[in-house]
């Protein structure tokens, strides 16, 4: 009990303070730029598929 007490007497005592470079709506802005660029690479895979009919019509055993 001993060891709470002191530990909560030198938590009071010790404020961190820590100032990021940029405000906080920035981290946001930055978060939403690299999932719009991961979506945009998502999005330009979209049926590759289907753009190799001839793969496709020659080994026709069924789909996963």
């Amino acid at each position: 009990m001993k060891f709470l007490q002191l530990f909560a007497q030198e938590a009071e005592g010790h404020v961190a303070h820590i100032e990021y470079p940029f405000p906080a709506i920035v981290f946001g802005i930055i978060a939403m730029g690299i999932f719009l660029t991961l979506a945009a690479v998502t999005w330009s895979y979209r049926d590759v598929a289907n753009r190799h009919e001839h793969k496709v019509k020659n080994n026709n055993q069924g789909s996963h």
